[in-house]
């Protein structure tokens, strides 16, 4: 008895405490789905009759140039970090030089200056190079910012392939690139997945380069969230249709990859 009560309230403070975490979302989905009277009502309303007429009123506001936009940037971003950081992760792990920890502290170091402090320096840059309010400004940005964190991600992923493997494809005459290829990027496809996953996320909710680099042309989802702030006040449930509208491509793209994002955050974890 005393070993079911204890695994019970085990169950019971789990759900509580992921009812916690949960409830932001649900109550914003909730939201999307009222009118801006019933959104406004104190006490909450939760009961109401459903309606789609913000997810119109956002479509029609111009969602759709922002979310291309952000998926463009995601997209191309994340293939740029994992172009250069696989080559940069392999050359770390399994075939360290002289001046490895130099490198590896100078990549995390790029992490640790903060991201308004260089702020009117990539204005200038941008606007001398023409590339302001222009997406490869994000895309470049989003690369940097990014590469770092995935190359010391998949470092730890590349450490973790048998140095037995990549011997016997040496002897049998593998090149560099059908090592890649063949024998490693299988066993560290995990980790890969849930790095990509990673740097998908951060590149689609970052604002701070996106409202200051981008006007109308190139701007993104989170830059879109915010004309929903106005001098009259807050358009809750047309803001709550919005945001719900701007996270379902992460949610899903995270729902499809959640067991190779588990593999991978817990490759090493068991010896």
């Amino acid at each position: 008895m005393k070993g079911r009560f204890g695994a019970g309230s085990l169950t019971v403070v789990t759900w509580v405490i992921a009812i916690l975490f949960v409830f932001p979302l649900l109550w914003m989905i909730l939201t999307a789905f009222k009118q801006e009277a019933d959104a406004y009502t104190d006490p909450p309303r939760l009961f109401f009759t459903p309606t789609l007429d913000q997810f119109a009123g956002v479509l029609e506001r111009g969602f759709l140039p922002y979310l291309s936009n952000s998926a463009f940037v995601t997209v191309i971003s994340t293939i740029f970090v994992l172009l250069l950081g696989i080559p940069a992760a392999y050359a770390l792990s399994l075939a360290p030089v002289k001046g490895t920890s130099n490198a590896l502290g100078f990549f995390l170091s790029t992490k640790m200056l903060p991201i308004v402090a260089a702020i009117i320096p990539l204005y200038v840059i941008s606007q001398n190079v023409q590339l302001l309010d222009n997406v490869w400004a994000l895309i470049i940005l989003y690369t940097s910012m990014n590469l770092p964190l995935a190359i010391w991600m998949m470092r730890s992923f590349f450490l973790e392939v048998p140095h037995e493997m990549i011997e016997a494809g040496r002897i049998d005459g593998a090149t560099l690139p059908v090592l890649l290829r063949k024998i490693i990027m299988p066993v560290v496809a995990p980790g890969v997945a849930a790095t990509a996953l990673i740097c998908v996320i951060f590149s689609w909710t970052e604002f701070f380069y996106s409202v200051n680099l981008t006007a109308a042309r190139a701007g993104t989802v989170p830059v879109f969230l915010v004309g929903f702030i106005t001098s009259e006040g807050l358009y809750w449930a047309q803001l709550s249709a919005a945001a719900l509208l701007a996270s379902l491509p992460v949610m899903i793209v995270g729902w499809i990859a959640q067991n190779h994002l588990v593999r991978g955050l817990s490759m090493g974890a068991v010896k």
